[in-house]
């Protein structure tokens, strides 16, 4: 039976979706229902929602039994359900909140209690649960989504299903409830507070005595306490208002139905899914288990040698605790000596005779102040002027001031002081003094210029014959192989060229310009060690390849130098691929077109001798070059025999004119 809702009581102003709805029954879960929702939904303002009580009846209660009939009791079924609905009504009322009660007649509670909120559109509904908790949980998972379902255990809300969907945007709802039999009840509202008083230990409600019912919350329409008839039958259009709910109702449970079938697959596919990777990651993990295992094995070997070493480790510290005493010791003592030794250079510094020192003024008197008429060169290390000092003609080299070049040539200046003043050879230039306040170097005058200029005729002097070539290549690997057997310790040149090859007036040559020099420790001059440098430095063209790249310096490095030299010297031609040529020109049997033209009358077998050994000095690599004592000073003292000998069978132009047309011109 469908029955339009009553008309709207003044006592209940709240709009129908503005209603909480609480199903009740004769159990404790609807008293706690009902209690929970005026504690926590309801308020006694003007705003708050109305209250609804439904109680759900089952049918066979009134079809199969007369109302007239008695329960075990004696009291009528009628009067059983309006004593229920006032013991509700009283407590509602004994509260300060106006209610109205809704009697529901069905044989599935949960069912009923679905629809009716479905069509009069109740937003809020409190269950309380049985003690089964079938109806809770049915009326939970089928209201509709704009409904929010309480579940109330022992006064305490045990969980909530918000509503999704806002109740005023959907349709205007149906004038027509449920086919149920709904029956109104109206409780007066001047009811005593212990009207319904029961020695029960709730004060609250009398203990009922029936079967359990559900009590719910939300209602979304008003009721009047006056409801018609609940028992009229349903017109047509009711009917076909109806069939469509329960289309929908039929559409939305098949909807739920495919939702929970996908849900079950995925479920099972992640099950299957989780076995596999189970079955999968089973052997890594016994692979990890045994790798722990063999890690923890490892672990205890490792503390074992672990204690061993820190006992090592003490001991060892304790050992370099006395060396680094020992050490300190011997620091304190190489210091002192070293101060020592500091102080009385210092004293022979003031007076060291090992050199002349001159003064700017007779400096600047013999170069007629530093005058561009006697400037006769200029080198990286500055201008070079030619003098007069104590009646002698002199050379003097000059320190170029600032930047950078100021200070390197500063420390060759100290360096060639250091090396020239402590020692003395015929083929090593003679330093006569030196101005240490401005860095000036005085040296004796060389004639005939460098070896350089002689070479490439600079100033169209004339051709060096080459027995006076053999000559010159066997006095510089004489003053060289001083230099190498310095003592203490062996000297490095670092830049061998023939720029730095001076001739005097008897055409003797000596080497000069040793402001790069190096001491290296002597188990380094040997063909195995080196001394390393930071940086390289020398001439481009002359500058030992090996050491260029590694910075390991050794007297051979010099030797490289020498080698190229010595191609100069047969060939007067520039160093740049030097080395190329000549072998080109040897392998191509062409080796007399690479001889200085100038010269007519070179001897080509001996020629040929000087260049192969000139190529083996040239070597790349130091340890395929010849040892300058044992092989190539031999060499080139026998070739500059050869010079001698022949010398003496002809008429040739000897040394001595040599240097005469050099000083004519």
């Amino acid at each position: 039976m469908s029955h339009p809702l009553p008309p709207e009581d003044s006592s209940v102003s709240a709009s129908a979706n503005n209603v909480v709805a609480v199903a009740i029954a004769k159990s404790k879960s609807s008293q706690n229902a009902a209690r929970w929702a005026i504690n926590n939904l309801l308020t006694r303002n003007s705003d708050s929602p109305a209250l609804l009580l439904i109680h759900v009846k089952k049918q066979n209660d009134s079809s199969d039994i007369d109302s007239t009939d008695t329960n075990a009791n004696g009291e009528s079924y009628e009067n059983e359900t309006s004593k229920l609905i006032k013991t509700f009504s009283t407590y509602c009322t004994r509260k300060g909140f106006k209610q109205q009660a809704v009697v529901l007649e069905d044989n599935d509670v949960s069912k009923s209690l679905v629809q009716y909120i479905t069509e009069k559109r109740i937003n809020n509904i409190v269950l309380g649960v049985s003690s089964t908790g079938d109806v809770a949980k049915m009326v939970t998972e089928s209201a509709p989504e704009f409904c929010s379902v309480y579940v109330v255990a022992n006064d305490k809300l045990q969980s909530v299903r918000p509503a999704t969907l806002d109740v005023e945007n959907l349709s205007s709802p149906e004038t027509t409830p449920p086919e149920v039999s709904v029956e109104h009840y109206k409780q007066d509202n001047d009811v005593r507070d212990d009207s319904c008083e029961s020695p029960h230990d709730d004060k609250d409600f009398p203990e009922p005595s029936g079967a359990i019912v559900v009590a719910q919350d939300v209602t979304s329409n008003k009721l009047s306490e006056n409801d018609e008839d609940a028992t009229q039958p349903l017109s047509i259009k009711d009917s076909d208002a109806e069939l469509k709910r329960l289309k929908h109702e039929l559409k939305q449970t098949i909807s739920m139905y495919k939702s929970a079938c996908r849900e079950a697959a995925r479920a099972k596919r992640m099950v299957k899914e989780i076995h596999q990777w189970k079955q999968k990651e089973a052997p890594k993990y016994e692979q990890v288990r045994l790798a722990h295992e063999a890690a923890l094995v490892l672990a205890k070997v490792e503390k074992v040698k672990c204690r061993a070493a820190t006992e090592a480790a003490e001991k060892a510290k304790r050992l370099a605790d006395i060396e680094a005493q020992r050490r300190l010791y011997a620091e304190l003592k190489v210091k002192k000596d070293a101060a020592a030794k500091k102080r009385a250079l210092n004293v022979l510094s003031k007076n060291d005779v090992r050199y002349r020192k001159y003064t700017l003024e007779e400096i600047e008197a013999a170069t007629d102040k530093f005058s561009d008429s006697l400037m006769i060169g200029e080198g990286g290390y500055g201008p070079v002027y030619k003098g007069k000092l104590d009646h002698t003609a002199v050379a003097i080299k000059v320190l170029r001031s600032g930047g950078g070049a100021a200070a390197q040539g500063k420390r060759q200046y100290q360096q060639e002081i250091e090396v020239l003043s402590s020692m003395r050879h015929p083929n090593m230039v003679l330093l006569l003094g030196a101005c240490p306040k401005y860095g000036c170097l005085v040296y004796e005058y060389m004639n005939y210029g460098s070896l350089e200029d002689r070479l490439f005729r600079k100033g169209n002097t004339p051709t060096i014959p080459w027995r006076v070539r053999f000559k010159i290549a066997a006095e510089i690997a004489t003053g060289l192989l001083f230099l190498h057997n310095a003592k203490p310790e062996p000297l490095v040149h670092r830049d061998l060229k023939p720029a730095n090859i001076l001739l005097d007036r008897n055409y003797t040559c000596k080497i000069s310009d040793v402001g790069l020099s190096r001491l290296v420790p002597a188990p380094v001059a040997d063909n195995v060690s080196q001394y390393r440098m930071t940086a390289a430095a020398g001439t481009f063209c002359y500058i030992d390849p090996e050491y260029q790249q590694t910075g390991r310096l050794g007297v051979k490095s010099d030797v490289y130098s020498f080698g190229i030299m010595l191609l100069q010297i047969i060939t007067a031609r520039p160093p740049m691929g030097l080395t190329h040529q000549v072998e080109k020109a040897i392998t191509a049997g062409a080796f007399k077109s690479i001889l200085d033209p100038s010269v007519p009358d070179w001897p080509v077998e001996e020629a040929l001798s000087f260049a192969k050994l000139a190529l083996k000095c040239a070597e790349l690599k130091k340890k395929d070059r010849p040892n300058l004592g044992s092989d190539v000073l031999p060499e080139l003292n026998r070739l500059r025999e050869f010079g001698k000998r022949k010398s003496s069978q002809g008429p040739v132009l000897n040394d001595m004119q040599v240097g005469e047309a050099l000083i004519t011109q």
